[in-house]
């Protein structure tokens, strides 16, 4: 099953940030063209783009839905064929990081010092900590041909 065509929308020279977010979309579809996707995930791309391709929304409304599928086919891509873009896992592991390992850092040390007004001093360590480990798994990733040539930004 081949995917959807992802048709030329009409009147979008005016609105620089919809013909980024589209311009990406459709890089992001040519990429996933490339790699060899099961059945679930086709449908879901042929849904996505049938409905992009069918909408009548203004540009606001149009880049909103663009990256809300755009999102979709991406968590799915991960979830179904662990294929995923450049820097996806970086990302990822940076946020958890900061939250997940910064903050209890930072709470321990305050607590150790007696002033958590040094709570924010394990943000930068668990970032790093975060960014680290996110790096393996993109390198991982791209070692064994899971990483798409794109990287997603919003």
């Amino acid at each position: 099953m081949e995917l959807a065509v992802l048709k030329k929308i009409q009147n979008i020279s005016s609105d620089v940030k919809l013909i980024r977010i589209y311009s990406q979309f459709e890089l992001l579809l040519n990429e996933l063209r490339k790699k060899k996707l099961s059945q679930s995930l086709i449908i879901l791309i042929n849904e996505s783009v049938e409905e992009i391709n069918n909408s009548t929304f203004t540009a606001a409304r149009m880049t909103k839905l663009i990256k809300q599928k755009q999102t979709l086919i991406i968590k799915q891509a991960e979830k179904v064929n662990k294929i995923v873009p450049q820097s996806y896992y970086r990302t990822i592991w940076m946020l958890f990081g900061m939250s997940g390992i910064g903050i209890p850092i930072g709470v321990t040390y305050g607590l150790i010092i007696g002033n958590l007004a040094f709570l924010g001093l394990g943000l930068p360590i668990g970032m790093g900590i975060g960014i680290a480990i996110g790096s393996l798994l993109d390198k991982k990733a791209f070692n064994e041909g899971r990483q798409l040539d794109l990287e997603i930004k919003y």
